[in-house]
């Protein structure tokens, strides 16, 4: 536990002082008031956010009007409910901070996603609504004629080969041959495929953003 008592002046406070550097005055932070407006965001009634939520209406009510201090129970339920992280309550409208967010995926203990033509393994699960999303994948396919067709999805793409040697196929170029350490950047809404080069399965590194 920290302690009661706190020096009268804290270095980083001393070297903002000495450089000359006022203090700007911090508003505290309304807990209610940002409940209400991310609910506003989203055009959701008090019974809407209820649902969401698990929370009584009267008790959102309560919070959003500063009546009462939810519990952390409280605001986990409200942060899941609303649809963002639990700093993210915390953060003024408007306002660039650190979300806080982080998450880690030891060697091996991903969540697996076979498919016909990939074993992907989902790295960071426990992290939702990702702007990116991690995953690695050990390439089956020896050609197209392995897939149903392109893939095509939204966003844009990274890969980086892990593993062995693969080739990218896409239907606007040529194919692409790729070797351990080489990478490649691309529009995943173009149609591509991934096929394995090697004696064994590949495996690559996959970042796809939204």
């Amino acid at each position: 536990m920290p302690s009661s008592e706190f020096p009268a002046e804290s270095p980083a406070l001393a070297v903002r002082k000495a450089s000359g550097v006022a203090e700007a005055a911090i508003e505290p932070m309304k807990l209610g008031a940002r409940v209400r407006e991310i609910r506003r965001s989203h055009n959701w009634t008090l019974e809407e956010a209820s649902k969401r939520t698990g929370l009584a209406r009267s008790t959102l009510s309560k919070i959003e009007n500063e009546q009462i201090s939810p519990t952390f129970e409280a605001v986990q339920k409200l942060a899941a409910g609303l649809g963002i992280d639990v700093p993210q309550l915390f953060v003024p409208s408007g306002e660039r901070r650190s979300s806080g967010r982080r998450a880690a995926t030891r060697d091996g203990e991903g969540r697996a996603h076979p498919t016909a033509t990939y074993e992907h393994e989902l790295l960071c699960t426990e992290l939702a609504h990702k702007k990116m999303i991690p995953f690695k994948s050990r390439v089956r396919a020896r050609s197209f004629a392995d897939f149903d067709g392109w893939v095509r999805h939204g966003g844009e793409e990274f890969l980086l080969v892990l593993e062995g040697a693969i080739t990218l196929l896409t239907e606007f170029y040529e194919p692409l041959d790729l070797e351990v350490g080489d990478s490649v950047y691309y529009d995943s809404g173009m149609g591509h495929a991934v096929v394995s080069r090697s004696r064994d399965d590949a495996l690559i590194l996959w970042v796809t953003a939204a």
